[in-house]
């Protein structure tokens, strides 16, 4: 018997081949999200540098996987909905229950609510940054900032009380655990300008190739021998740095306003996002939509 044209063929949709290239981010991304529910069954164990290592583990690869699909163009709606359902968990969730499994559950109650907000606001901020990224009313200058913290790096900042304790310090009290979970939940989902970085590190100088990667082997060597004292002063510095981001905003809203003001309608052009600037973003959700 024939088939009926008029009947759409599903079986031949659904058995279609699917290239490898379109899988390997998504398994990087699945591997990230294998380490943030690694970090949480680490903290219920007790076993705390663990539980921070699979939730740095975990950032590595959020910050490679959209890099990895734009190299191998291995973009996909699919794969850009996943990662920000593996932001959540990784960067929302875990870090919540590993200071509440640390410390907050000294606080009953009011250190549960602590850790709830935490992860709320870690949903909140990628909801907001998904139905914004494409905000056609931006300034041109916006693209090189975002609205908040971004999730992984707020991840990895309201941990900061953990390192102190792993490098020798005195372990801060319960309270100012909260309250400093608290602030760093409020910075994610506020409306403070961040600097985003997504034009730095593009390209690289021919002269600057042996520096950078000099620096590179560097880092992760540091980070290898000393996890903890790297992670407590990039923390520490990151949120000092934050006003600066804040004050950098503002300068380039005055330029653009004193530019209007002399010539008007020149340099108000909205940000219009394009393939390789919607591809070239870094935050916690990578852009694979092509």
């Amino acid at each position: 018997m024939l088939p009926d044209s008029k009947v759409p063929d599903f079986r031949r949709r659904r058995f279609r081949q699917i290239p490898v290239r379109m899988l390997v981010p998504n398994v990087i991304t699945l591997l990230a999200i294998c380490a943030g529910l690694t970090a949480i069954r680490m903290a219920i164990e007790g076993r705390i540098e663990l539980a921070l290592g699979a939730i740095v583990f975990a950032a590595i690869l959020d910050g490679i996987d959209g890099r990895v699909a734009r190299m191998i163009k291995g973009q996909s709606r699919f794969g850009a909905e996943l990662d920000s359902l593996a932001d959540f968990v990784n960067f929302g969730v875990a870090p919540a229950l590993i200071l509440y499994f640390w410390q907050l559950r000294e606080l009953n109650n009011f250190g549960w609510i602590c850790a709830m907000i935490f992860a709320i606001a870690g949903g909140l901020r990628l909801a907001r940054f998904n139905a914004t990224m494409d905000d056609p009313n931006k300034p041109a200058f916006a693209a090189n900032f975002f609205t908040g913290v971004p999730a992984p790096a707020g991840a990895i900042c309201v941990l900061l009380p953990m390192y102190l304790v792993l490098i020798g310090l005195p372990q801060l009290p319960a309270t100012v655990t909260a309250l400093f979970t608290l602030l760093v939940a409020f910075l994610m989902v506020s409306r403070l300008p961040v600097f985003s970085g997504k034009t730095v590190g593009k390209r690289v100088a021919p002269d600057m190739v042996v520096p950078v990667v000099v620096f590179v082997v560097l880092f992760i060597a540091v980070l290898v021998s000393y996890p903890w004292h790297l992670l407590s002063v990039g923390s520490l510095i990151y949120l000092a740095c934050l006003p600066l981001g804040w004050k950098a905003y503002r300068d380039n809203e005055r330029r653009l306003a004193a530019a209007e003001a002399v010539a008007p309608g020149v340099g108000s052009a909205p940000y219009t996002p394009t393939p390789s600037s919607a591809a070239s973003s870094a935050d916690e959700r990578p852009q694979r939509l092509n």
